[in-house]
């Protein structure tokens, strides 16, 4: 399996993973990466997996430096995690649009408007937002967090609708949505995955919750209009495990492209499509090998959050991490 590339030769390419490995071993840092992140990211680090996963690893390393290889939210909570650990990111305008599209003066208001409700946010959110809320969640273990609320509470769910409105309809339970979106996930529509199964009718179909085409799916596959036989809406890390016990050799994925690296590599013998190559976060894809490197000679681009936003958003944090 040749790993994904960007812009660098193969012979620079192997000149920087020895100096990243040399420099991990001399500043004893530990390298976490997004199943999002290029392929030869993904191969130089310690522990490749989703948003919750990077968390558990963040929280339990007795590395004296984290190289946070994803988006800023994610070195965020590895720093509320580790406030005595450098943690570092090696591009700090790796920023997430998910995000961005909630402040914390919005939240504020929004509790305001709803008092005493219950706030669930999406890992996909900033420090102060999290320290807004009661509790965080990533799309493998969301469920479990709106279940582990008692049904007569208001919930407020955010920052991303398509996650809400799968939930809602998952639980059953009436929540509360905001109306934001990742500009990836979003970008896959009913009509992508509909054209991708016409042309590949023996494919399984792994749809991620973030996708702007899940509501339409869970309601075609209650309808019956889709086939349930082979369509599974997934988390990274569900799709991921799906795919390792599947005796199906064909797979359309319709979530970020960077996660058919993974796939590929644990199974050379199967066939991993995206729903469409379009779909990849411009975000995750500003990592590189270069600023890998450079990130950990120089200890650039530290993140830290403020310690009175880190006390309460670790209180959001070690909730979902509990569950």
């Amino acid at each position: 399996m040749v790993a994904q590339l960007y812009e660098t030769t193969v012979a620079t390419a192997a000149e920087l993973i020895a100096e990243i490995n040399d420099l991990r071993r001399r500043r004893n840092a530990i390298i976490l990466a997004h199943n999002y992140e290029y392929g030869e990211i993904q191969e130089i680090a310690d522990y490749v997996g989703d948003s919750l996963g990077m968390a558990q690893a963040a929280a339990r390393t007795d590395a004296d430096v984290i190289v946070v290889c994803g988006v800023y939210f994610m070195a965020e909570t590895a720093a509320i995690l580790n406030p005595q650990r450098t943690v570092l990111i090696p591009d700090a305008n790796a920023g997430c649009s998910l995000a961005d599209s909630i402040t914390v003066e919005q939240l504020r208001a929004w509790k305001a408007a709803n008092p005493g409700a219950v706030v669930v946010s999406y890992v996909n959110t900033s420090a102060a937002v999290k320290a807004e809320s009661d509790y965080c969640c990533t799309s493998g273990n969301a469920e479990r967090v709106i279940n582990a609320i008692p049904a007569d509470q208001t919930i407020l769910f955010l920052p991303d609708m398509f996650l809400g409105s799968y939930l809602r309809q998952k639980t059953g339970r009436p929540l509360k949505i905001w109306a934001g979106e990742c500009h990836v996930h979003a970008a896959i529509r009913p009509a992508m995955i509909e054209q991708k199964r016409a042309a590949m009718p023996d494919a399984e179909f792994l749809i991620h919750p973030e996708c702007g085409c899940v509501s339409s799916a869970m309601d075609d596959l209650a309808r019956g209009a889709i086939d349930s036989r082979g369509t599974y809406i997934l988390s990274t890390e569900g799709m991921i495990a799906h795919a390792n016990r599947s005796p199906a050799s064909r797979f359309v994925v319709a979530t970020e492209i960077g996660v058919l690296h993974r796939m590929r590599k644990a199974h050379p013998d199967k066939q991993f499509m995206p729903v469409d190559e379009s779909i990849s976060c411009r975000y995750m894809k500003l990592i590189t090998l270069e600023k890998v490197r450079d990130s950990l000679r120089d200890l650039r681009e530290p993140v830290t959050v403020p310690p009175e936003i880190a006390a309460r958003a670790r209180v959001a944090i070690d909730r979902m991490l509990a569950l």
